[in-house]
């Protein structure tokens, strides 16, 4: 669904059921700020920022208005998408996760943000947690270093895409006897899978 202008956008919003929102800054009637600030005060709904703009403090102003994303133009289509399709999958992540899961002999409590295996506590850090937790409640999707990376650390971490790969590996000797569901597919990524 298209809006022309900020305030009808607003509009269609109150009136419509989304499941995400790519958000111009630059509109007529009322800017893309405004518009972020009125829907955060009603819903949590994914919003992505798209604009022109690239200073600095135009994206330190979409994160302080809570957006979950911000694409500077010119962008690819097909990236434009994909932050789209994990900005759903975070989405149906968060409304059909329960605070624990057990399953394998494995108890994940996203509330105390512990994990347990055969009744012993397994040491992550919050890093290693949040990997351990996208794989676990991603059962056997294959889970890029990208998808992994963005997830984790933001669309703001520059740095060497292998940090992913030092992290799974500590993950795998923390889960002992259950390493081995933690699985490489070679040349992708990572998949959470007991076969």
């Amino acid at each position: 669904v298209e809006a022309e202008d900020g305030k009808r956008g607003i509009e269609l919003f109150e009136d419509g059921k989304f499941d995400v929102i790519i958000l111009d800054i630059m509109m007529p009637e009322i800017d893309g700020w405004t518009v972020c600030r009125r829907i955060r005060k009603i819903s949590n709904i994914p919003i992505l920022m798209l604009t022109a703009r690239t200073d600095e403090d135009d994206e330190l102003m979409g994160f302080e208005l809570r957006a979950d994303d911000y694409v500077k133009k010119p962008f690819s289509p097909a990236v434009l998408i994909a932050r789209v399709k994990l900005l759903l999958a975070k989405k149906r992540l968060h409304e059909n996760f329960n605070d624990k899961i057990e399953k394998y002999g494995i108890s994940v409590d996203n509330s105390r943000r512990l994990v347990v295996v055969n009744d012993t506590i397994v040491e992550l850090t919050q890093k290693e947690f949040d990997i351990f937790l996208f794989l676990f409640t991603n059962e056997k999707n294959v889970l890029t270093r990208e998808q992994i990376l963005y997830h984790v650390w933001g669309n703001d971490y520059f740095g060497d895409i292998r940090i992913v790969d030092n992290h799974i590996k500590k993950i795998r000797k923390a889960l002992g006897e259950k390493a081995y569901y933690v699985r490489t597919v070679f040349g992708v990524g990572y998949k959470f899978e007991v076969k």
